[in-house]
């Protein structure tokens, strides 16, 4: 998400400048897009962990918890590390072979995203409009199958935009952006189309109760699509027509569509999944208890935390541990 020039001695290298006009600024502008990097990294693979080692999160919605976390590393990790060495270190040549790579994984990846969040859309709709057969409908091999529906569809969009620039000197920019429109507008049709059953259904729903419950299950959905989309698209928009615009700020916008989505999507489903939640939270316990088998300083807790250890079902688990440990005196 640099801009970038050819360089008259070598046709086959670029130059990437990074933040045109705030090249100085660099090293001070690379320190919060590395703590959202971070913070995205951390989010993602929490996820994925608690997820893979939980059993009872080896659900359909889960499973797809997890191709979200996936695309939202890929994404990130698709732009971050380029852009470090260059604000970090000033490795600003890049090969056409790796920038039409980068291209080509950033765009595919971001497809896929927005596949993954039509899934998560029919599945609130079976799960709203048609909890009986939710089990049924949906399943685990049935979401791995819609997943490598949205993979394919991805590699195939994308595929011929590198192939064709690796062959002529330029493309115009009118396929990327029919390329984003046809999917983006495509996807948000089917999201529209299964919000607007999943309404009808509320408002059939005679108890205040029943709407409420109906609700809580879109709002983490809801909130994600309102994050990824609208911005994407303001960016995509103000690339092809805000020539006006001063090129850092198409750039740093563009940086941030595809950073802040990958940080706040498991923070958003962290909250408002109680299952997650509660998982997350066991795991950190569970590490919390283990440094205190092997720490002889149980005794130094404060009232608050042993308190907070008692009305945890984790309490008897620690004590037979810590009965039985040769480390405790």
């Amino acid at each position: 998400m640099a801009v970038f020039n050819l360089t008259p001695s070598d046709s086959s290298t670029f130059i990437l400048t990074g933040i045109p006009g705030l090249e100085a600024a660099h090293m001070w502008i690379s320190i919060p897009f590395t703590v959202v990097y971070i913070i995205s990294l951390l989010g993602n693979f929490t996820v994925l962990f608690v997820i893979g080692k939980e059993k009872t999160l080896h659900k359909p919605m889960y499973l797809l918890l997890c191709m979200l976390a996936l695309t939202d590393i890929s994404t990130s990790t698709s732009i971050m590390p380029k852009a470090l060495c260059i604000f970090w270190f000033s490795f600003k040549d890049i090969t056409v072979g790796g920038c039409l790579t980068q291209m080509f994984f950033l765009h595919a990846v971001s497809i896929m995203h927005s596949a993954v969040l039509v899934t998560m859309a029919f599945d609130r709709y079976v799960a709203i409009c048609n909890p009986l057969r939710y089990a049924t409908i949906i399943t685990n091999a049935r979401i791995a199958k819609l997943g490598l529906m949205g993979l394919l569809r991805a590699v195939l969009f994308v595929l011929p935009l590198p192939l064709i620039l690796s062959r002529l000197p330029f493309l115009n920019r009118m396929y990327g952006l029919v390329m984003a429109f046809v999917v983006v507008g495509s996807d948000l049709t089917l999201i529209a189309l299964s919000y607007g059953l999943i309404i009808r259904a509320i408002l059939r729903i005679s108890s205040k109760k029943g709407h409420q419950k109906a609700l809580n299950t879109c709002t983490a959905h809801i909130c994600v699509i309102m994050i990824s989309y609208p911005p994407g698209l303001f960016s995509t928009l103000t690339q092809r027509f805000g020539q006006g615009i001063a090129p850092y700020v198409h750039i740093i916008l563009s940086n941030l569509c595809f950073l802040f989505p990958p940080m706040l999507n498991p923070i958003i489903y962290g909250v408002k999944t109680k299952e997650l939640r509660d998982k997350v939270g066991k795991f950190t316990l569970a590490k919390y208890i283990c440094r205190m088998v092997l720490c002889p300083s149980f005794a130094e807790l404060s009232m608050v935390e042993i308190q907070s250890l008692r009305s945890s079902s984790h309490l008897t688990s620690y004590l037979s541990i810590t009965k039985h440990n040769p480390l405790r005196s």
